[in-house]
């Protein structure tokens, strides 16, 4: 007979220390690439990794994906605050459960990537982008980007295919001794 340990509890307090270090991890690998790609990359032709395929290039955007909004620099921070803030919420509420173990590491890479980017909004009223993917003339973005893209995937696919209906009863904001009644 299979054991289902993933509904196993695990410890609330151990997992938010985990939490805060992926984010710590995360946070200083995305603000490291951006001070190389500050240092090396600014003022100079774009650095080829494959031919046709993978380039870095400096690139400042002081807009959001895709180059939108651009000069919006406190509507941009106002609304990633907001989304930041929910992300964090959603990230309380997650059962402390082996089986959602997945979801606080994609939740910490979302919370990572926006705080990045708003750092680089902080500091110089842009984000520094510089991985270019030129084989299909793909928009300019950092690392930061690839975990919120990556992460938001991940999230995607396991809400609609790993987790049953049941699992996300956390994510139910209603009372249960109202539910009883309606």
């Amino acid at each position: 007979m299979k054991k289902n340990n993933g509904n196993k509890p695990i410890n609330r307090v151990a997992m938010y220390i985990i939490d805060v270090i992926l984010f710590g991890l995360l946070l200083f690998a995305d603000q490291c690439t951006k001070y190389l790609a500050i240092m090396k990359l600014k003022g100079n032709p774009a650095y080829v990794l494959y031919e046709g395929v993978l380039e870095l290039d400096y690139l400042p955007n002081a807009g959001i994906a895709l180059g939108m909004l651009q000069g919006q620099k406190f509507l941009i921070l106002f609304v990633g605050v907001i989304f930041i803030a929910f992300i964090l919420f959603f990230l309380l509420k997650v059962p402390a459960k082996r089986k959602f173990i997945a979801v606080h590491i994609l939740l910490v890479m979302v919370i990572a990537g926006g705080i990045g980017n708003m750092i680089d909004r902080f500091r110089f009223d842009f984000v520094v982008d510089f991985i270019s993917f030129v084989l299909i003339n793909y928009p300019i973005f950092n690392v930061a980007d690839c975990y919120i893209t990556i992460a938001a995937v991940l999230l995607f696919i396991l809400f609609l295919f790993v987790y049953k209906e049941n699992d996300l009863d956390f994510l139910d904001f209603k009372q249960k001794k109202y539910r009883e009644f309606t």
